[in-house]
């Protein structure tokens, strides 16, 4: 295909799927969970190797009049049958399957999104050679008789906000690979997906305080538990961790973080104006990051949102998700089973 109707073929792609998508499947939006295949749902057609199959069937069966051939007709007639046995199979490969949402951690922008859906099988036979697909990922699973397994499905995240799981389709071509059947549905299921944090970032602006030049200082202080280090002569022994040693890990070292002076603060207007809106969140990323690994507590101010001074894992989480829906019209689906942290 020329190059020059490669946008115009891609557009015509993304017009008329959506249209084609309500009128053959009806699927207009996200649907709760469970998403039960019967009977209605369940979509069977010829793969290539079916298609070639039929061809060769179809010379036989010429070759066989033409020759009044008795071994030829018995020949072409029990392949025949055993491809449209194949048919049935395939279908009952996919009938009575249940698909739930299941819970989506958020990811960086650039990296893999991972969406992760709860198959369940409601019929007691086992059901092999599944694949999951959507947003070009795919994945192939195995499901036995009676069981409930968890399918993750990883998907390139191009740009922050709420990633949604989209148009998601369920297959099969067992046993033969002569059949496909396939049934397209569209979960509950989102993910958010934070800026990606600029890989070079300026040190962290510890002077940038709320009030002066305040600054968080970690691992001096007796308060809050901040993680473990290799032992140093000097240590006290009251802070090595006899807990850890017994368990045969080495000598270590428990560091906290104590407070002292002002909370830092990471201001947007405070960032050079030669930066736009998506570098600005970039860097604004970097630094949640350093000053989380830091012991730090920080803060968060955009022209949109102001988040207090804290720290911690549900903290970070919290000033990410703001960073990722700054000047966005993203929502949440409905029930939706996305992390929420």
């Amino acid at each position: 295909m020329p190059s020059a109707t490669l946008p115009l073929a891609s557009t015509l792609r993304r017009t008329v799927r959506p249209l084609l998508d309500r009128w053959l499947f009806r699927l207009a939006r996200p649907e709760p969970s469970p998403i039960l295949l019967h009977q209605r749902r369940i979509y069977v057609l010829p793969t290539s190797a079916g298609l070639g199959l039929a061809a060769a069937l179809l010379a036989m069966l010429i070759a066989s009049i033409n020759y009044s051939l008795s071994l030829g007709y018995g020949l072409t007639f029990l392949i025949a049958g055993i491809g449209v046995a194949s048919i049935i199979h395939a279908f009952r490969n996919l009938f009575c399957l249940s698909v739930s949402a299941g819970r989506c951690e958020p990811a960086f922008c650039g990296e893999s999104a991972r969406f992760v859906f709860q198959v369940a099988n409601l019929r007691s036979s086992r059901r092999p050679a599944l694949r999951l697909r959507a947003r070009g990922g795919e994945t192939a699973f195995d499901l036995a008789a009676a069981d409930v397994t968890s399918v993750e499905l990883a998907c390139l995240a191009t740009r922050r906000g709420w990633l949604r799981a989209g148009r998601t389709t369920l297959e099969t071509t067992w046993p033969l690979g002569l059949i496909r059947a396939w049934s397209v549905f569209i979960p509950d299921l989102a993910c958010i997906v934070y800026p990606q944090p600029e890989p070079t970032p300026p040190p962290l602006p510890l002077g940038a305080a709320e009030g002066g030049n305040g600054r968080r200082l970690a691992n001096t202080g007796d308060e809050d538990f901040h993680g473990l280090r290799p032992y140093r002569d000097s240590d006290s022994p009251r802070h090595v961790a006899w807990k850890a040693l017994a368990r045969g890990a080495p000598l270590l070292t428990k560091q906290y973080a104590g407070q002292r002076g002002e909370d830092v603060v990471l201001d947007w207007h405070t960032l050079p104006a030669t930066l736009g809106d998506e570098e600005r969140l970039s860097r604004l990323a970097a630094w949640l990051l350093a000053a989380e690994r830091a012991g730090h507590r920080y803060g968060l101010e955009l022209p949109s949102a102001r988040i207090d001074a804290g720290h911690g894992e549900p903290h970070l989480h919290r000033c990410l998700r703001a960073l990722a829906l700054y000047r966005t019209t993203d929502t949440p689906l409905a029930g939706s089973t996305q992390d929420a942290r």
